[in-house]
């Protein structure tokens, strides 16, 4: 995981810079300094690199360490906003260019539906005031004249939670925000991001004493298959191992019980969507009300892997690594138990372990081997869909047609023909990002390469069905209840 353009972005690796730094500081001192000393190494100057100069660019690196200290006090949300960062990217919606040749046809005003647009001296002119933004003017002009401008966090935020203030600055409705994350790795300028715990999780791991007082488990996300580019994926486990975990756990393993539930779950409801991406619940109890009840009742795999951890080692600590800002909010639920105790991002990860000196390409390997094929797979849109209809069958459950949902907008559609009953479908997997988790917002790289590391991953499982996975849980749930039943009884 060495740091030589494994990024896809610059701001990406101004994030690193700044993360890393703070956590160098966190186990070395001088993170009471942090806000002075951070920006002046990270940008020395005498130039600035990207602003307009020196000390607005170190300004703002001052708000980038709020962020991985905690973010802004009194907002709960884990996607914030930047002010000082945030550069006034041009949202002027749709704009007619020097292209535009007046021609006879006219193909512009009829695609429009509001009758915004009227011809003025043989050109398009569009009344901004009826205009809705909807594109089809953009899309039905032959001469590509027509542009539709908004801005790169906008166009991601498939809610409609961003809006500008009136200094052209981004704000972010938290009552729309899905915390999927979209805008904050859309943003050019890094001014939306993401909030860290990673002080959060330095405390958890250095109070354990090096696993003597309490054992901190980590519970990977199965995306991280496609994070490995420079060592291989058994020797990042050793780095995470190397930095104070006691044992790391593939999130898969929860994966792999939540297909179980799921697939009983299903035999009495009929109709269920997915409950494992917390971003697709959250836009589902925001904007589909009355289908809620159709939401499985199994926490995710992230949960599901953490309380099977609890069950056998009551005292532990468990930290979930993983590509999503989303659950960042997900692990605080009341829905959760406390299973989790706090989050770490791909990204975080890669700037923890720099941080610590420690190279994962000089490690050995250590084995990562708890979950099936089915629960790696998990990873990718598509996952829990090519896995349901097979796990189902082998618990005698017939008759699950599912409906794999790609991005917020194919989760739109197909949930409303869910409440107009047009659905073909009785079974729907929701993923906010488009992929699926192999694309989340903090991951370290997006390459289309991800999707084939996690079909290689999950083809490279020692199980090839849930069995083993459901039967340890099976195992320690009857353990916990036991001893329940034994402490009560001594009460």
């Amino acid at each position: 995981m060495s740091t030589h353009r494994v990024f896809d972005t610059d701001v990406q690796q101004i994030k690193y810079a700044v993360l890393k730094e703070v956590i160098r500081r966190a186990y070395e001192g001088g993170l009471e300094n942090s806000y002075m000393e951070i920006p002046e190494i990270i940008c020395p100057g005498p130039k600035s690199k990207v602003r307009c100069c020196i000390y607005k660019e170190r300004a703002i690196l001052q708000y980038r360490i709020e962020m991985v200290l905690g973010g802004k006090k009194g907002n709960d949300n884990v996607v914030q906003v930047i002010d000082a960062a945030c550069d006034e990217c041009p949202a002027g919606g749709i704009y007619v260019t020097p292209s535009c040749r007046g021609c006879m046809m006219h193909a512009c005003q009829d695609a429009c539906p509001k009758g915004a647009i009227t011809i003025v001296d043989h050109k398009c002119t569009v009344d901004k005031t009826k205009c809705i933004e909807c594109g089809k003017c953009v899309k039905a002009c032959p001469y590509s004249a027509l542009i539709l401008q908004r801005r790169p966090c906008m166009q991601a935020c498939k809610v409609k939670a961003i809006s500008m203030d009136e200094n052209q600055t981004a704000v972010i409705d938290n009552n729309k925000c899905i915390a999927c994350g979209a805008c904050v790795y859309k943003c050019p300028f890094g001014a939306i991001t993401d909030k860290s715990l990673v002080l959060d999780v330095i405390d958890i791991l250095q109070k354990s004493e090096n696993n003597t007082k309490y054992n901190v488990y980590a519970v990977v996300a199965p995306a991280i298959a496609g994070q490995c580019r420079d060592s291989r994926l058994g020797q990042v486990v050793s780095a995470i191992k190397a930095l104070g975990f006691h044992q790391v756990v593939e999130a898969a393993l929860g994966a792999d019980i939540t297909l179980y539930h799921e697939a009983h779950e299903w035999a009495e409801k009929g109709i269920m969507t997915t409950s494992c991406c917390p971003s697709f619940v959250m836009f589902i109890e925001k904007n589909f009300p009355d289908l809620v009840k159709y939401i499985s009742s199994s926490v995710s795999p992230m949960v599901e892997a953490a309380q099977l951890i609890k069950a056998g080692d009551p005292t532990a600590k468990v930290i979930f690594i993983g590509p999503c800002a989303a659950k960042k909010l997900e692990y605080n639920l009341e829905k959760t138990h406390g299973a989790i105790d706090s989050v770490m991002s791909f990204e975080e990860l890669q700037a923890f372990v720099d941080a610590r000196g420690i190279d994962p390409a000089k490690l050995d390997d250590t084995l990562l081997d708890n979950a099936s094929f089915y629960g790696r797979i998990f990873a990718k849109s598509g996952g829990i869909a090519q896995g349901i209809v097979d796990v189902a069958k082998q618990y005698g459950v017939e008759g699950i047609k599912p409906c794999q949902m790609n991005g917020i907008d194919e989760c739109r559609t197909n949930l409303l023909k869910l409440k107009m009953g047009r659905a073909a479908e009785n079974f729907f997997e929701g993923m906010a990002c488009d992929g699926g988790c192999i694309n989340g917002p903090l991951c370290i790289t997006h390459s289309p390469r991800n999707v084939v590391d996690v079909d290689k991953y999950g083809s490279e499982a020692r199980e090839k069905t849930i069995d083993n996975s459901v039967a340890l849980y099976q195992l320690r749930n009857k353990e916990h209840e036991e001893n329940n039943e034994h402490v009560a009884h001594k009460s």
